[in-house]
């Protein structure tokens, strides 16, 4: 990630948050279980355990599905959107 400093800072929850999941290694929290695994991952890599590492892994894999699903929603669309634009512009 950055060198600096101010980056590595712990980030100031909301006091009613309080069911927000903080990172042990760097006092950062996260919203989701999933979030903190991806994070740990690529932040804390060389820390994990074997279970941080599956978890890891497997939060890696279903963010992986996820945005190749979004990627197909996307280019669906705009193949949609491109087809009916050129059916107005042929009828009109």
């Amino acid at each position: 990630m950055t060198d600096d400093p101010a980056a590595r800072k712990p980030l100031e929850s909301d006091p009613a948050d309080n069911d927000a999941v903080v990172c042990d290694r760097c006092g950062r929290p996260f919203e989701r279980e999933t979030l903190l695994a991806l994070h740990r991952g690529h932040v804390h890599f060389d820390d994990l355990s074997g279970d941080e590492l599956s978890a890891f892994e497997a939060a890696y894999a279903d963010e992986d599905e996820a945005i190749r699903l979004f990627r197909l929603k996307a280019l669906g669309t705009l193949i949609l959107l491109y087809f009916g634009f050129l059916m107005v512009y042929a009828v009109v």
